[in-house]
């Protein structure tokens, strides 16, 4: 019972970073596609004195992809609505042309305003609105999700972290009169933390394992199961297999970085 307990110790922070790990992993994959929807619904809409050519825009500022003129004809109905003929040309002569601007990121308000000054400084367009008050909007509350998550993230890591540090702290002393002996033969510092990696690494590969299986289980099972759109939506952000590598040399990551925190915390192991 003992024996569980304090690989359990061990074990249960460890799993607590792994999963801190995988969430941040599926919450930037959730993301980026959130943030690709957002960027392929957004246009700006632009307003000059001649027709301009997508390059031409993309000359004044990187971040635009894309560009649709909007039909004259249609405005000029709606306008020009009971007039003759003559009078709608003459509309349509003096009318300037509006174009719509995809972007190739999701920016926040600064960027946008750049991206207006760039254009704004070709004399041939006249106006840019950027609709900025609902962009800034959203953009402030995806952004302090992000960072709420990813903050709690970390907090939990470094607690978890404190944990394995003192859980090794304890596997140190529980070896000591081994790595005593060893001491005495002149093996160096490193050769005595071997126990405690032997041990950690044992822990570090199956906490590893339980997180994947439990993350592909969420995916390829409970998902489909729950009948929550979200998870559905985002089923195949869930769990990759590039996780299990990522999962895993964090783990170890961690157990190298405890144990030389635990062993070069002190010189040599005291009685």
């Amino acid at each position: 019972m003992k024996f569980i307990k304090n690989h359990l110790m061990f074990i249960l922070p460890l799993m607590a970073i792994l999963l801190g790990i995988e969430f941040y992993l599926i919450f930037e994959r959730s993301t980026d596609t959130y943030e690709t929807k957002l960027t392929q619904g957004y246009t700006m809409l632009v307003v000059s004195k001649s027709p301009v050519q997508l390059d031409t825009f993309q000359n004044l500022n990187t971040h635009i992809s894309s560009s649709s003129e909007v039909n004259r004809d249609e405005i000029i109905s709606n306008i020009a609505k009971g007039m003759s003929q003559d009078s709608s040309n003459s509309i349509l002569a003096k009318l300037p042309y509006f174009y719509n601007l995809g972007l190739n990121l999701y920016l926040n308000s600064d960027e946008l305003e750049q991206i207006k000054s760039d254009l704004k400084a070709d004399s041939n367009i006249k106006r840019v609105e950027t609709f900025g008050t609902s962009h800034a909007s959203k953009y402030k509350l995806f952004a302090f999700i992000k960072f709420t998550l990813e903050t709690f993230i970390i907090f939990m890591m470094v607690v978890s972290f404190i944990l394995i540090v003192k859980q090794m702290e304890i596997w140190k002393y529980q070896h000591k009169e081994r790595m005593q002996i060893m001491e005495i033969f002149g093996a160096p510092l490193m050769l005595r933390a071997g126990v405690l990696f032997r041990i950690a690494f044992l822990d570090a590969i199956f906490s590893t394992l339980f997180i994947s299986i439990l993350f592909m289980y969420i995916k390829f099972s409970w998902a489909m199961d729950s009948g929550i759109d979200l998870m559905i939506e985002h089923q195949e952000a869930l769990f990759h297999a590039s996780d299990i590598l990522i999962l895993l040399c964090a783990s170890l990551l961690l157990v190298v970085i405890a144990v030389y925190f635990v062993v070069f915390s002190s010189k040599g192991v005291k009685e």
